[in-house]
């Protein structure tokens, strides 16, 4: 029971999310943040961030039993109950805004819950069945979580800490688009208007290696702007390289095993693109 719960907070999704908001708590500050205030961070997004993922099992609960990938969840198998699932995630969000309102401050916890709000309610109950751009614009929500590292280190937001929710943002489209295409049939068989469903998988992998570009425009934007140096331009051109090599094989069609290598690359790919921001933003002063 205690891992089913578990697996309704997605906590390998928020662990990445958890990884993200700590660069931008680092980047928020010339030295080591606050450990104090660090800790007390990340626990209060990393709980809102599980509440809002238990929402998501709820709000999809009909369309999880319909598609292989996610029948096996606990409210799509029955191991939860609806009404159990609904007080964790109030559970689960109340006490993380709480956390970061009173043991934080006031503006990462309003971020927080408008992230919150983004993603269990707009994405998912709203856009996700409207249109297949619904990764593209939902992806906001998931795009947060440096910018309130960023806040809850600083007190408010600053340019650089909206760069690197830009960079989220713009890398969310070719990273679930891959994974899309490889669970197209199941997309279709559920109703959910993802893009290979209403526009073909052609169109789909032309989309994933433009938004590749995307991408890597914005990972550049932080050497272009002097928020990092020539290590992170270092690491981010390599980075970029593979990125792009796994999107030429997604666009050119050619293997259909490269979707969901692309798929679990660009997760790798966005974490060590923020571990070298980290490098370079400690290395600064040094070298």
């Amino acid at each position: 029971m205690i891992q089913d719960y578990l697996e309704l907070g997605k906590p390998r999704v928020v662990l990445v999310m958890l990884v993200c908001a700590a660069v931008g708590m680092a980047l928020a500050v010339p030295g080591l943040p606050d450990p104090i205030i660090m800790l007390l961070g990340l626990s209060g997004i990393g709980l809102s961030a599980m509440g809002a993922a238990a929402f998501n099992h709820l709000l999809d609960q009909r369309l999880d039993k319909l598609m292989l990938r996610t029948s096996r969840r606990p409210l799509a198998d029955g191991r939860i109950q609806a009404w159990q699932a609904a007080l964790f995630a109030s559970l689960l969000s109340a006490c993380g805004l709480s956390l970061l309102w009173w043991s934080v401050n006031p503006l990462t916890a309003q971020l927080t819950a408008a992230a919150l709000l983004g993603y269990a309610v707009i994405y998912t109950a709203f856009l996700k069945h409207a249109t297949p751009q619904n990764i593209t614009i939902g992806g906001l929500a998931g795009a947060a979580p440096p910018l309130l590292g960023w806040t809850a280190m600083s007190g408010q937001i600053a340019p650089d800490a909206l760069l690197l929710v830009l960079i989220i943002f713009a890398w969310t489209p070719p990273h679930f688009w891959a994974l899309a295409l490889h669970k197209r049939d199941e997309y279709a068989r559920a109703g959910v208007p993802m893009l290979p469903v209403t526009h073909g998988v052609d169109f789909t992998r032309l989309q994933i290696w433009l938004y590749g570009w995307l991408t890597v425009a914005a990972t550049l934007l932080p050497f272009a702007t002097g928020m990092s140096g020539l290590v992170y331009l270092f690491g981010a051109v390599l980075l970029n390289i593979r990125f792009m090599y796994w999107n030429w094989k997604v666009w050119r069609g050619q293997d259909p095993a490269a979707p969901l290598s692309a798929f679990w690359f660009s997760i790798r790919y966005i974490l060590y693109l923020f571990a070298w921001l980290l490098i370079d933003h400690y290395l600064k002063g040094v070298l």
